[in-house]
């Protein structure tokens, strides 16, 4: 092979080399400039922030301490340690005691919501016609975790049994394991035909879904017909392309949203006859009970409590009233009238938000103590509560407001 030696080259071969060399670093520049990478901001924590101890016992009084907008959770969000915000296209984790952020992450997308489950944020951006873009965080100190692209569309919500988080969606919704693999899929993307991925009824829409025990139960609302169905899938079937549904029937009207859902059973609200209804996985209606329903609240307003010596119970806001559920058969147990949201736990008491505060109650009996009067300066729509210490942070509406 022939040598060119540095005196012979020509004027042409130093020029060629200049473009290539021109040509390389505007490639380079150009895909930076697209990348998910240049539109993608992550500050982590200088230090994690540390634990917080639980609440011993409910306060006399609560003064509003800070707030901060965050329009993309549908409920407070805590992560481990960190209470999150989303705003915009940006995540914070912030110091559920003064609120002072401690990591964040932005993209130049817009969030179409943020939840969390395994110590982690989970932030979900919108690309397109979709929320396509998953990126979980460390709740104590916000450095990147697993991440994945989603096909749920703009509306989507977060739910969790503890286990497995679901992405809701109209056309389709999908659940993810910890490290984000999706474990079920179900539905068709709005434009996207899929020739067989084991659906029954690919037509419908989805509505008012809820999750528990490893369960996802779901409301069809399928042309054709006037009555609602309602079904219930394993979170984590053996095949994650073929959903395996447990249960499956069709309810005595439409309107219905489903309430709970654990291994043995599901609970129905009927708003056209305001009733509760039990179905076992057979597809047996067990029980029903009279009960006084609102609009429907946003999907995942129920909550699971955490009880000191029980599994658990579930309360339930259905748009008028807080109605507590047994976890296991899910049925009531007591009720509290004209309330704004589902209770919340604190120092071994349940607070149930209403219009002049929060109500303090006992979790066995429902009987009421006492009420914490709460400036909500002129928020009068429903609210969602989670306590973190002996911080009380409560959504309302597209802003997050801390109680010490």
């Amino acid at each position: 092979m022939r040598v060119v030696r540095p005196e012979q080259r020509t004027k042409g071969d130093i020029l060629a080399a200049l473009v290539l060399t021109v040509a390389v670093l505007c490639g380079g520049t150009t895909l930076w400039w697209f990348s998910a990478a240049r539109a993608t901001e992550l500050e982590t924590a200088d230090e994690p922030l540390s634990p917080v101890e639980p609440a011993r016992r409910v306060p006399d009084e609560l003064a509003r301490v800070w707030h901060a907008p965050s329009s993309a959770t549908p409920r407070p969000v805590v992560a481990g340690p960190a209470v999150v915000t989303g705003e915009g296209g940006t995540v914070s984790g912030r110091d559920p005691v003064d609120g002072r952020v401690h990591w964040s992450y932005r993209r130049d997308r817009p969030l179409c919501t943020v939840g969390s489950e395994w110590r982690r944020a989970i932030a979900v951006h919108r690309t397109g016609d979709y929320c396509s873009a998953v990126t979980s965080l460390n709740g104590s100190d916000g450095t990147r975790q697993p991440q994945r692209n989603s096909d749920v569309g703009p509306a989507t919500r977060l739910l969790s049994d503890g286990n497995y988080v679901t992405a809701t969606g109209r056309a389709l919704f999908e659940t993810w394991r910890s490290d984000l693999v999706r474990t079920q899929q179900y539905g068709v993307p709005v434009d996207v035909k899929i020739p067989d991925n084991n659906l029954r009824r690919p037509e419908c829409e989805y509505s008012g879904l809820a999750v528990g025990d490893r369960r996802v139960g779901v409301i069809a609302e399928c042309p054709g017909t006037r009555r609602d169905r309602v079904t219930v899938l394993k979170a984590n079937p053996e095949d994650n392309e073929q959903p395996e549904e447990v249960m499956s029937t069709v309810l005595r009207g439409d309107r219905a949203s489903v309430v709970a859902v654990n291994r043995d059973r599901v609970a129905v609200a009927l708003r056209g006859e305001q009733r509760l209804v039990i179905y076992d996985m057979s597809g047996a209606l067990l029980e029903e009970h009279r009960v006084r329903l609102g609009p429907p609240p946003d999907s995942g307003a129920n909550v699971l409590i955490e009880a000191t010596q029980r599994a658990g119970d579930v309360s339930w806001y259905t748009g008028r009233d807080t109605v507590t559920l047994d976890r296991r058969t899910l049925r009531p147990l007591w009720t509290v009238r004209d309330t704004v949201g589902p209770a919340t736990a604190m120092g071994g008491k349940r607070l149930v938000p209403v219009p002049a505060g929060l109500a303090v109650h006992s979790p066995d009996t429902g009987e009421r103590t006492r009420v914490i009067p709460l400036d909500r300066r002129g928020h009068d729509g429903p609210v969602f509560d989670t306590v973190v210490g002996r911080t009380v942070l409560e959504q309302q509406g597209p802003e997050l407001v801390a109680y010490r």
